[in-house]
């Protein structure tokens, strides 16, 4: 790894006061440049001023016109303060003396005129002579009468002395302001990212299984505290999915299991009678024939459920295409009548759904609703099948429809519930029978559920499905009412339960009507009371 890369800051409290520092520092170096700057210009200007309203006597250039050098200047007409005053003849040579202080050297002036580079009248800076070092001149040249020139000329050395000065000062100040703000900042840094810290801290503590933990939010104002609910709706949304999964998971097992278990049994008596019938070749025809019916009741069961295993898993993952005009009034009255032929002995009534108590009574008229019509009149006979095998045979069953809106409250039911006021066909199948233990009614929509009789076992009812004299009722595969709230639920509708423990129950198919009826309908529409 290399040296920059290590001495890279990795962690956002360093990178944020480093970033700082070098801002501020930066910032205080920036102003005192532009301060040594203006002030340097400032120092410039003035002795450029000094220099622009100094003249040489006019007698100088005469003498030098007549000796070609300068005589002694009397003590009382010496220059003022540090000037320096020098000459070109009119040949355009540099005259060996000069007027001023001679202490030190002077600025580099060349020998002859012709190379002195300066622009009469303007001022300009030249380095001492022969690269003596210290501070340079400030000069201006000057012309005189036959082409004589002058050149007077300042020492830079106050001016150079303050910029220096200034300038050491302002490199402490930076230093100064740079530790300060590493200080301090690393101490405010600290503070402020406290919350983010506590943030990092529950990260950690949930990546290390601590999932049901939430990340602090101390004010929602604030980048942090915003960063802090959004992470909570996060971790909200994954424990609902996580949630989800195990629910799922844990249903796929159960179903598997139940599913396995269901099969398991018609299986078993298919494989015992086939080696029954191998072991006893000479078996009696009677026994024989026996066997063999076994055999194919037993096979015929495993393929209704596995039949009902595969429409579970079509109505869950296909969406219903096929829809048509279904009239439910016919359509019930045929589950009747096959349910009858089934159930002789059965008195089962065919009502329409009790009116709105503020209308009048009604009569059973025609329905109709877009829908699958085999798979409609498969609820009804699965509806109709279960009120006549789990209730006693002199308990009549009836069957009501009509039309209504949904009420406010609702009870157990598949899938979500209707919005309040909605039109929709409703079939009821009621029994008096012994109802539903309380903490079962939920489950009764489940796959493989089996609801627990609330009456003590009765002798085998002959209306019962799958019936036959000295071998009882055969139970069901529990995937009856799963299948029905499945279609009710492709069809957009929904299947409830109202539940009376002890004195029956009845289970009541919604479906959405195709138009929105007007909403002061009371009176010509049936009333769907709230299930308990």
């Amino acid at each position: 790894m290399s040296w920059s890369r290590r001495l890279r800051p990795r962690s956002l409290r360093s990178r944020i006061v480093l970033i700082a520092g070098l801002l501020a520092t930066s910032a205080v170096l920036l102003c005192q440049l532009a301060g040594l700057t203006v002030l340097r210009g400032w120092l410039t200007d003035q002795v450029d001023d000094r220099l622009s309203h100094f003249r040489p006597p006019q007698r100088l250039y005469e003498d030098i016109a007549d000796n070609r050098t300068l005589r002694p200047q009397p003590a009382d007409d010496a220059l003022p303060s540090d000037y320096r005053v020098y000459f070109y003849d009119a040949d355009g040579k540099l005259l060996r003396t000069s007027l001023g202080s001679s202490t030190g050297p002077g600025p580099g002036l060349p020998r002859r005129a012709a190379d002195l580079h300066l622009t009469t009248g303007r001022p300009t800076t030249l380095p001492a002579e022969d690269d003596a070092g210290g501070s340079g001149w400030r000069v201006i040249a000057l012309s005189g009468p036959d082409r004589m020139r002058a050149v007077i000329a300042l020492p830079l050395d106050t001016v150079d002395g303050a910029t220096t000065k200034l300038l050491w000062l302002s490199l402490g100040l930076g230093s100064a302001v740079a530790v300060g703000v590493v200080t301090l900042g690393n101490a405010a840094v600290r503070l402020g990212l406290r919350p983010l810290t506590r943030v990092e801290h529950t990260a950690q503590h949930i990546t290390d299984g601590a999932v049901e933990l939430n990340v602090p939010v101390t004010d929602p104002d604030t980048e942090v505290g915003r960063l802090g609910m959004a992470l909570n709706t996060m971790l909200d949304r994954l424990r609902t999915a996580l949630r989800h999964t195990e629910t799922s998971e844990a249903q796929l097992r159960h179903f598997m299991a139940d599913a396995g278990h269901e099969l398991r049994t018609p299986l078993t008596a298919i494989q015992g009678f086939a080696e029954l019938l191998l072991d006893e070749p000479d078996m009696p025809g009677r026994r024989r024939r026996e066997a063999h019916t076994l055999i194919a009741h037993n096979a015929g069961r495993m393929s209704r459920l596995v039949d009902d295993l595969f429409l579970l898993a079509k109505l869950g993952d296909t969406p219903m295409t096929h829809r048509e005009p279904v009239d439910l009034l016919s359509l019930v009255a045929d589950a009747i009548a096959n349910t009858a032929i089934r159930h002789p002995h059965r008195a089962i009534t065919l009502e329409p759904l009790p009116a709105h108590p503020a209308g009048p009574e009604r009569d059973l008229d025609v329905i109709e609703t877009p829908g699958d019509p085999h798979q409609l009149a498969q609820i009804l006979g699965n509806l109709l099948s279960n009120a006549c095998a789990h209730t006693p045979a002199d308990c009549g069953v009836h069957v009501r429809i009509g039309s209504a809106r949904t009420p406010v409250g609702t009870g157990f039911g598949s899938g979500r519930p209707l919005p309040p006021g909605t039109p929709v066909s409703v079939i009821e199948v009621a029994d008096h029978g012994p109802g539903i233990r309380p903490d079962e009614a939920p489950q009764v929509f489940d796959r493989f559920f089996r609801a627990t009789p609330l009456d003590p076992p009765a002798p085998p009812n002959p209306d019962a499905a799958g019936y036959r004299p000295g071998s009882g009722r055969e139970p069901g595969s529990g995937l009856g009412l799963a299948i029905a709230a499945a279609i009710a639920t492709a069809h957009g509708g929904r299947l409830e339960l109202d539940n009376r423990p002890g004195d029956g129950c009845t289970f009541r198919l919604l479906l959405p009507e195709p138009t929105t009826r007007p909403a002061d309908t009371g009176a010509a529409e049936g009333f769907v009371k709230p299930l308990s």
